[in-house]
């Protein structure tokens, strides 16, 4: 893979705990989030916390009641045994084994193992788009302006790619931005405009990226798309929400109407 950041999301430089004497701050912050997102998933688990790089008696209690949800001796104590039950759906996202009978099922495919997953954007230090996730699909990029759309995008682009032995940016360069994207799409000339794909939505295969337009060389938001029928795509794109946002906070599995939205096709087909 081209983009590897993740990576470094699955470590723990050192064990942390309350008054450590190897405490880093944003190794806590890390370990803070991933109480924070378990808790999203697991309501009534009481692993909800600040995150603010302090292992306090709040962290450590909310450690423990994450080694009680796990069955485990409720130690208070971080280590990389314990980080990696915590860090275990972004490990599973990046290095779970997944199979296609060609690159465009392998593009569905990693999507949909992302999705399962559950990838969700924090508030850090009063910051959106935040979180291991958003690091992840950003290269360490995170904060108010890192809109992780277009890095989720590559991301699943890239996976699937490196399963075949393929680099991503062959297809398109490494960018954050759906404009880039787009106009790479113009100038490659696998760019479908939305008034075309409306009248052949023949042209739009699953596994092609869709990118909203706002005006004819300013696009707003991308995803994959994973199913054709009718009118309809269906999508798994990041950093929406349930009501369609350009800026949500997670990965969602949408329907969207192309017929009634400005929505070009960026193909695949020059990968495949």
């Amino acid at each position: 893979m081209q983009k590897t950041f993740y990576q470094k999301e699955l470590l723990l430089k050192a064990t942390q705990q309350r008054r450590g004497v190897n405490n880093n701050k944003k190794e806590i912050e890390k370990i803070q989030s991933w109480l924070s997102l378990f808790s999203l998933q697991n309501p009534s688990s009481g692993t909800a916390t600040g995150i603010d790089g302090d292992f306090g008696p709040a962290t450590e209690k909310a450690v423990m009641n994450f080694q009680k949800a796990k069955s485990l001796s409720q130690t208070g104590v971080v280590n990389q045994a314990l980080f990696d039950l915590l860090v275990s759906p972004m490990k599973k996202s990046f290095t779970g084994t997944i199979t296609g009978n060609n690159l465009r099922e392998l593009i569905i495919n990693v999507a949909k193992n992302h999705l399962i997953n559950n990838p969700f954007e924090l508030v850090i230090n009063q910051q959106t788009n935040s979180g291991p996730w958003v690091r992840a699909y950003m290269d360490g990029h995170e904060g108010n302006t890192w809109l992780w759309c277009m890095g989720f995008v590559q991301t699943i682009l890239d996976q699937a790619a490196s399963i075949q032995g393929k680099n991503f940016k062959t297809l398109m360069p490494l960018t954050y931005s759906c404009d880039t994207v787009g106009t790479t799409g113009l100038q490659k000339n696998i760019l479908t405009r939305f008034q075309v794909a409306r009248r052949n939505p023949a042209l739009i295969k699953p596994g092609d990226v869709f990118l909203i337009q706002r005006t004819l060389h300013d696009w707003t938001h991308t995803g994959i798309v994973i199913n054709v029928s009718g009118d309809v795509i269906e999508t798994i794109e990041g950093n929406t929400n349930g009501s369609g946002s350009a800026n949500g906070n997670a990965v969602v599995n949408r329907i969207r109407n192309y017929k009634q939205s400005k929505i070009d096709f960026f193909s695949i087909k020059s990968l495949v």
